[in-house]
């Protein structure tokens, strides 16, 4: 699963990625940066797993991962090569969900590309760069499509498709915010429009912005083009979040409650673009390992045994489920057992958040 960080040069892009992944990507006031993408895998936060941990007595503890991709700052004309919009765009075609960086703070020490501050501006630039860029893909696609026609009929419901999707384009539109029929997302996973992607906008502000960042100006403004989208904008100071990754976790808890904060920003950043892909944990708990695994919302208990091992999935016969509160309510796996909490699931059950399952299998 990889999130991919867009955003103008200079917008706090690499400061943030520094703050996701402690990976050290270099940070200087000047456009490009940040060339070739810099890669960092990041644990999605989940308190449940120190509970069971400690439940269980587990030797290993295992969260489920995003992996955090910084891609170079992006600037008008990259959908026809300006800048280093050719890495750029085929960086972003790799990716499975895009956590747009908007600059909401004004800083006289660090440039802005175009000048001032206008966060809607710098989103519609991204924006449009990347719709250029699809029309490009839909166009050829469709020329394709059309001369597959004479040879079989089954081509004209990608072609209609198609022809609705560059409309739609056209109108300076992402492909998110259109429907699709089933037949049609299938036809949509093989295109990988860019804007089809989930997007997430983070409003970066600054310290003094943060203590009411949800009144801010900007990031209301940020917020409300995120509700046309079906998405979400969060508002953080990357210059904070990367202080709180060099404390302990007293410091860090300490430092969060000085400024009013329940969790940090990134921890959210990372929980929401787990959720924008649409996806869930379930759990295993025992005392070798406990672990969170990543599956698709609406998965289904074979599947789901699949992600630990094949033979798990080939040989399915059951899912014996409690879940996560019904087991620390009780205090033990006996007690949820006595108390009839304890479930058998065959292979048509659908997976719920915080399932704690053992799967029982036979090859």
């Amino acid at each position: 699963m990889k999130i991919g960080i867009v955003g103008l040069p200079n917008v706090g892009k690499s400061t943030m990625f520094n703050s996701i992944t402690n990976a050290g990507a270099e940070c200087a006031n000047y456009p490009f940066c940040t060339i070739e993408p810099n890669v960092g895998v990041v644990p999605v936060p989940d308190e449940r797993l120190q509970v069971l941990t400690k439940m269980y007595n587990a030797e290993k503890t295992t969260h489920a991962i995003v992996e955090f991709v910084d891609i170079a700052g992006l600037v008008k004309g990259a959908s026809k090569g300006e800048g280093l919009g050719n890495k750029f765009l085929s960086h972003i075609r790799e990716v499975d969900a895009i956590a747009q960086v908007v600059r909401c703070f004004e800083d006289p020490n660090i440039v802005h590309v175009d000048g001032n501050i206008n966060p809607l501006r710098d989103i519609e630039t991204i924006n449009l760069e990347l719709i250029f860029a699809d029309i490009e893909t839909v166009e050829k696609r469709l020329d394709k499509a059309r001369k597959m026609l004479k040879a079989d009929k089954k081509y004209q419901i990608e072609i209609d498709m198609l022809e609705k999707i560059k409309k739609h384009l056209e109108e300076e539109k992402p492909v998110r915010t259109l429907e699709f029929n089933e037949e049609e997302k299938e036809i949509l996973k093989e295109i990988m429009l860019i804007t089809a992607k989930p997007i997430l906008y983070i409003c970066n502000v600054s310290e003094e912005q943060l203590v009411d960042a949800e009144n801010d100006d900007n990031v209301k403004k940020v917020k409300a083009h995120a509700i046309t989208e079906n998405s979400i904008a969060i508002p953080l100071c990357a210059k904070i979040e990367e202080e709180l990754t060099g404390l302990d976790e007293d410091d860090k808890k300490e430092m969060l409650e000085a400024l009013g904060l329940k969790e940090s920003g990134l921890d959210r950043v990372i929980k929401e673009s787990y959720s924008v892909l649409g996806l869930m944990s379930f759990l295993t708990a025992g005392e070798p390992e406990v672990r969170a695994w990543t599956i698709k919302k609406g998965t289904k208990a074979p599947v789901a045994a699949g992600k630990i091992h094949s033979d798990i999935q080939r040989g399915f016969i059951k899912a014996e489920i409690v879940s996560y509160d019904d087991l620390i309510n009780e205090g033990s796996m006996v007690k949820a057992k006595e108390k009839g909490l304890v479930r058998s699931e065959g292979k048509e059950y659908i997976m719920q958040e915080g399932d704690i399952v053992l799967f029982k299998f036979n090859v």
